[in-house]
């Protein structure tokens, strides 16, 4: 079941630490997500420290800040924090590819340069990716050339296919 991606030490955490990470989680997600009563693990993987919840793996920590993977996106559909693209970027941001400028067409006003968001499409508003983003909400929005955001995790990775 575990498609290239190695999970380590994996182990449950302390209620006190599952309800701040939840709190992390929630305030730069606006919406809530597991509840801490849901068992919550933390685990080391390949590229990140991973969490589950309810078994499942919902969520990620890359650097030293939490937010949800794809799987968590979907499960929790939380209204901040999103990047837009047209169809267009669809099949290289769901390939891996860091997201172009040009291609985006919204983003939440809140985004400051550095911070974690996710990738949705303009169709669906799906989530396609996770990543970082490289420039301010305006920057963002200004369809200036060059990378805008810096993909750590898209539909179709090793921690995509960990879930499946």
């Amino acid at each position: 079941m575990m498609a290239d991606i190695r999970i380590r030490k994996r182990k449950r955490m302390r209620e006190k630490d599952a309800r701040s990470l939840k709190e992390a989680l929630e305030s730069v997600l606006g919406t809530e997500v597991f509840s801490v009563d849901d068992a919550v693990d933390l685990a080391e993987s390949t590229d990140f420290d991973v969490i589950f919840a309810k078994g499942e793996i919902v969520g990620l920590i890359y650097g030293d800040k939490p937010f949800l993977t794809i799987r968590g996106l979907l499960e929790y559909k939380p209204p901040k924090r999103f990047v837009t693209v047209d169809m267009g970027a669809v099949q290289y941001v769901t390939n891996g590819a860091d997201v172009m400028g040009p291609g985006i067409v919204e983003a939440d006003p809140e985004i400051s340069e550095g911070d974690m968001v996710w990738v949705r499409d303009i169709r669906n508003k799906a989530p396609l990716a996770v990543g970082v983003a490289l420039r301010d909400a305006g920057g963002l929005s200004s369809k200036e050339k060059g990378k805008a955001v810096r993909t750590i995790h898209s539909v179709g990775d090793r921690l995509w296919k960990t879930g499946e």
